[in-house]
């Protein structure tokens, strides 16, 4: 399958200067560039008409693509062997939610190419305000939506502000995706390897990077105190004076296992009643009765991908099962009540 980096970020935030860095960099890879309209006339410098391809200074072949999302693809799918890589570049208002969705829901598009990570571009200046624009019932705040559905967020153009303010932003930005990577650069240059080759969506990838989140302060589901929960409604009064989008990040764990059957429901109940605003959700997961089987699942929205991994719970490694969840509106407190039922020594001792 053909892997397609997607690059999202608001209006002026460097998203068409970081895809003419990548087509100028030494990686040697061919890329077929997938760009919305607004961009069309700032790359003409490296690329030229619509599916038309061309050599680059660096040895790269390069073509770009405009129009329906896709029918692009489906045009590309023919000679997609002779590419490496596609940059989707989407528009500063765009939503990722639906442009993800077409890599798991059309067919042809599925079979033929794979989400290699979301890449979103901010920068400080009007981030924070962006975030707190208040939207009507029913629509979605996109520089928010775009740093919740990332793999990894540039923040661009640091030079253009103070370390206080920086901080701020980073800090809001990790509330709102606090298991994206945050990497600081200035015209939109990064080493090229944290831009290509992520394998975000890839299970294998995916369970190596569960297992290294820091969930010190998010302690077990299990033994959640009072003393806890009152420094979280601290935190999330906090938030909401500064996040009026509602849009934040977290994990759960328990160190004893869970009963499948009830994980399933529980995760079958959330996503019917926040599928849309669930946006994105990880977890790996220790089942009662699996013997050293582990395993491991991720989604967006409603579409989940849930597999026994091909890695065993091995002796002395400890059993811990980790869910991740990234949405708008999550009551994480219900969430994780719900999510406690699922332990099985939390069934014995408290039977219903």
């Amino acid at each position: 399958k053909l892997a397609v980096t997607v690059v999202t970020g608001f209006l002026g935030s460097g998203k068409t200067t970081l895809v003419n860095y990548i087509l100028r960099e030494q990686h040697g890879k061919r890329i077929c560039v997938i760009e919305n309209e607004f961009g069309a006339a700032l790359v003409k410098e490296n690329l030229s008409s619509a599916e038309e391809v061309i050599s680059m200074d660096n040895g790269c072949a390069c073509c770009t693509v405009r129009g329906d999302l896709v029918r692009a693809l489906t045009q590309l799918k023919d000679r997609k062997d002779s590419f490496d890589l596609v940059l989707l570049e989407t528009t500063g208002l765009a939503d990722p939610a639906p442009i993800l969705a077409t890599f798991t829901q059309n067919w042809t598009i599925s079979n033929n190419y794979r989400i290699d990570g979301v890449l979103c571009l901010t920068f400080p200046g009007p981030f924070p305000d962006l975030s707190c624009q208040v939207r009507p019932e029913g629509t979605v705040n996109e520089a928010v939506q775009q740093v919740a559905f990332a793999d990894r967020v540039l923040l661009n153009k640091l030079d253009l502000v103070d370390k206080g303010e920086l901080g701020a932003v980073k800090t809001l930005i990790q509330e709102v995706n606090a298991f994206a990577e945050l990497i600081e650069c200035q015209q939109s240059r990064v080493p090229v390897d944290k831009l290509m080759d992520m394998n975000a969506f890839s299970m294998e990838r995916f369970q190596e990077e569960i297992a290294e989140y820091d969930l010190e302060e998010d302690a077990a589901a299990e033994e959640c105190t009072d003393e806890q929960e009152g420094a979280r409604e601290g935190q999330k009064a906090k938030k909401r004076k500064h996040d009026i989008s509602g849009v934040g990040s977290f994990a759960l764990q328990s160190e004893h296992a869970l009963d499948s059957q009830l994980f399933n429901r529980f995760m079958v109940q959330l996503l019917q009643r926040k599928k849309e605003d669930l946006y994105r959700s990880k977890g790996v997961l220790c089942f009662e009765g699996e013997g050293d089987a582990k395993y491991i699942f991720q989604g967006v929205h409603e579409q989940i991908q849930f597999e026994q991994s091909n890695t065993k719970w091995v002796e002395g490694e400890p059993r811990v099962s980790k869910v991740v969840f990234i949405g708008r509106d999550l009551d994480r407190e219900e969430i994780e009540a719900a999510f406690r039922t699922c332990i099985v020594h939390a069934q014995t001792a408290h039977p219903h």
